[in-house]
């Protein structure tokens, strides 16, 4: 069976991860010395936000080169290295795409300002003509992912499409070249031995020809014009066919954010992309009926196109959910609670750095360390994603915390966070790091399949059956709940409450799996 359909992959956050040469900045040969952590952790794989060079204004998600990287991550040859020595230790490597959109100074951008109208050059972007006399008002109303209008003007009177930032004009992914230069990026980076790619912002490529205003009449395909158009689809059969051609089981995951799972199914069949992310599951709330609706939706939709469902609370995008959950010691219950009900689902999981630790988000960031561009061109209104993405704590051996060698980071990094590195985890029993290990661990062995019984319980209580006798019960409410029979009868194989060694009742924010 393919390896992905039930993979744990890490998401790697390069900026944070591990800092090599004491910048501040983590960086490729960060990420290779801690291999051997994310080994024992108990991952499949590794999936690693953009390394390529880039001038960060949405650190590393305007990309300037599709085939090299950023002097700040280090070389080529450490790119190589890592996937070397990644598959030593029976890790895979899945790298990030950008395709909705390049940096502003990528030179097929530079090339297109300094072109004319009508151009070639302009033809692999979106340029159109303003409204209004003179043509100073806008092509259309669309407004930008992260605030403001999503067009720019250039000095000769055109605007160009960005539905991020200014620094990120989207590609016009009818082009034909535009469609052979990703192609040819794909086989880059296949040759080079990555297997596989998380695909950004998947069900944008596509937009409506006759752009209309948004609040008009829909889109041809009866949606959003220029989210989840349905001609987007072509775009990753042409992909898909390339993935096939290669040995060792190649795979694209895409971040896909769509209205129902219904419509992500549609990009999950047989001839398109292998998985996606389940936003359903990571924007439920903290509740028995919203996360069992979440997954049952899930798993309903994406049977019917022979897709295995992701899992994931996570990512470097959203509040970290120990802070979504509550904050403080509860949010830490229900996140533990929420760990190993993800990793008993059936099909793959992510697991975003730091989550293994516990970390919660970083909401008091000093206005003069943020670099998101959600927060600049809100003008603070909107905190944006940087209390994700605070580098990690690994140990007590420097002013970062074992981030790396020098006295700072890019982010600075609470203090409460010496009692969270992996050194102090490493050596409790009790630990949320520890508690990862040892699902981890038990995921190989406990359960095989892709089967899930639900089990009839108390309001409040998840429980169901996988497998040859496993059972996982999490009980979302706040005080105890009796067990189900299934579960009173069998072993205790792991609780997220570390206290817990048996008995007929389960704490509040509390899940633990069984053997029966």
């Amino acid at each position: 069976m393919s390896w992905w359909r039930h993979a744990v992959i890490y998401q790697v956050y390069p900026w944070s991860f591990a800092d090599s040469d004491g910048d501040g900045i983590g960086d490729l040969r960060g990420v290779r010395s801690r291999l051997p952590y994310l080994r024992a952790l108990g991952v499949d794989a590794l999936w690693l936000s953009p390394f390529y060079p880039s001038p960060q204004a949405d650190n590393g998600y305007d990309v300037a080169d599709y085939r090299e990287v950023d002097p700040r991550f280090g070389t080529l040859a450490d790119a190589d290295a890592l996937i070397r020595d990644a598959h030593a230790l029976g890790l895979r490597i899945i790298i990030d795409l950008v395709p909705n959109h390049t940096s502003s100074e990528h030179p097929w951008f530079r090339a297109a300002l300094a072109a004319a109208p009508g151009s070639a050059e302009r033809g692999r972007y979106l340029f159109r003509d303003g409204r209004g006399p003179g043509g100073d008002r806008p092509p259309n109303n669309w407004t930008s992912n992260f605030g403001g209008r999503a067009w720019s003007r250039v000095p000769d009177g055109q605007w160009y499409l960005h539905l991020f930032a200014p620094e990120q004009p989207d590609l016009d992914w009818t082009n034909p070249e535009v469609r052979d230069e990703f192609h040819a990026i794909l086989r880059y980076w296949l040759d080079r031995g990555v297997d596989g790619f998380r695909i950004d912002v998947a069900h944008g490529l596509a937009k409506d020809p006759q752009m209309p205003d948004l609040g008009e009449a829909p889109a041809p395909s009866g949606g959003h014009p220029h989210w989840d158009v349905d001609e987007v689809h072509d775009v990753y059969r042409g992909w898909r066919r390339i993935a096939d051609e290669y040995e060792g089981d190649r795979v694209f995951v895409g971040e896909i954010w769509v209205q129902t799972v219904d419509r992500l199914a549609l990009y999950l069949r047989s001839d398109e992309l292998h998985t996606a992310f389940n936003f359903a599951f990571l924007t439920a709330e903290w509740d028995a009926s919203a996360l069992r609706a979440a997954v049952d939706d899930s798993l309903r939709a994406l049977s019917s196109v022979g897709a295995p469902a992701t899992w994931v609370l996570s990512n470097h995008d959203v509040v970290r959910h120990v802070t979504r959950y509550g904050g403080g010691d509860l949010g830490l219950r229900r996140a533990r609670a929420a760990a190993l009900l993800m990793l008993a689902l059936p099909g793959s999981a992510y697991v975003y750095q730091g989550e293994e630790l516990g970390l919660p988000e970083v909401e008091d960031l000093p206005d003069r360390s943020r670099r998101d561009p959600v927060f600049r061109r809100s003008g603070g209104a909107e905190p944006g994603r940087d209390g994700c993405r605070v580098p990690l704590p690994w140990s007590g051996a420097s002013a970062s915390l074992g981030f790396g060698p020098g006295p700072a980071s890019w982010l600075p990094q609470p203090v409460e966070w010496k009692s969270l590195t992996v050194e102090r985890q490493n050596a409790d029993p009790a630990s949320t790091l520890n508690l990862y290990r040892a699902a981890l661990g038990l995921r190989r062995t406990a359960f095989t399949g892709d089967d899930l019984t639900w089990l009839p319980t108390e309001p409040g209580v998840l429980a169901f059956r996988r497998g040859d006798g496993f059972v996982c019960v999490v009980n979302v409410g706040d005080e105890p709940a009796r067990l189900p029979e299934d579960a009173r009868s069998g072993t205790l194989l792991l609780c997220s409450d570390p206290h817990l060694a048996g008995g007929t009742r389960l704490p509040g924010a509390t899940a633990a799996w069984y053997r029966t």
